[in-house]
């Protein structure tokens, strides 16, 4: 790929004469830099990294909340409460003297450029495949010697779902995986039996006793070669997980509903009464 500058390779880099949106960057920014000022507010005077770190968290699913939401003013506000995180982050390294957040712009704008080089160069992919091969070329080539696994460079607080995920992913790219869905679809079924074998439903283990948690270790068996046979099919765990647990709350608020208009709570009713409600609400 070519070393040039982003004005050799035709780009935009004052935005701001054209869209306002450096205006409007630098608009945030100072309002950051105002909150946290001698005369700001006491609250974002006294957060740090580590204490933003939940509200990181909360925005990301907000924003997938509103996406799923289908709403676009929703969504337009999540992003800017997520926005906000960035800006925040950023005038706490200022601060620090680490770096800004025209750095932070900058290094994502030369990373994008640098593993788009079938965009921004003459480099040639062949579809999708293509392009993420390359990509994770060009990510070993950007932190020679760093990693030592196959599977570093996975975010240890990410969700378990999705981190089980990631991690069969990498595995995969050394050829570690099943030749067909008949592999993971088997190995499901063997970590259910093996749970079975160790659940005596007569006599349950105290919690945080060996048989608890060797209980709980072929549990998490079961979750993991779940996840495995997901994403041999191509469906995302996390995301089904939620679908469900969406359809689970909305079936159970419609009981708790029903059960309202004729003068009753879910508590005084039978598990009878209630199947039937839930039936209802499928």
């Amino acid at each position: 790929m070519s070393n040039g500058s982003r004005e050799d390779m035709g780009l935009v880099t004052d935005f701001s004469a054209n869209t306002g949106l450096g205006r409007n960057l630098e608009r945030l920014a100072q309002i950051m830099v105002m909150l946290r000022g001698a005369n700001g507010c006491p609250w974002d005077r006294e957060q740090t990294h580590q204490s933003l770190k939940p509200y990181a968290i909360e925005e990301t699913y907000e924003v997938l909340e509103a996406i799923d939401g289908g709403k676009p003013d929703k969504l337009k506000e999540e992003l800017g409460d997520l926005l906000l995180q960035v800006i925040f982050h950023a005038q706490l390294a200022a601060e620090a003297n680490q770096f800004t957040i025209d750095a932070v712009i900058d290094t994502i704008c030369e990373k994008l450029i640098r593993r788009h080089p079938h965009v921004f160069s003459d480099t040639k992919v062949a579809g999708v495949a293509g392009v993420l091969e390359n990509w994770e070329k060009i990510k070993k080539e950007e932190i020679p010697g760093e990693r030592e696994s196959a599977l570093d460079g996975i975010p240890k607080d990410l969700p378990a779902l999705q981190k089980a995920e990631k991690i069969q992913s990498k595995a995969t790219k050394v050829g570690f995986d099943w030749g067909d869905l008949t592999g993971p679809l088997n190995k499901a079924k063997e970590e259910f039996q093996e749970f079975e074998e160790v659940l005596d439903l007569k006599a349950l283990p105290e919690q945080g006793s060996p048989s608890w948690d060797r209980l709980e270790d072929e549990f998490g068996d079961i979750l993991f070669s779940l996840v495995n046979v997901g994403r041999f099919l191509h469906i995302n765990s996390e995301i089904a997980l939620r679908r469900t647990i969406d359809k689970f709350n909305h079936r159970f608020r419609f009981m708790e509903s029903e059960a309202s208009k004729s003068g009753r709570n879910l508590k005084e009713m039978t598990l009878a009464e209630m199947d039937e409600l839930w039936e209802r609400a499928k």
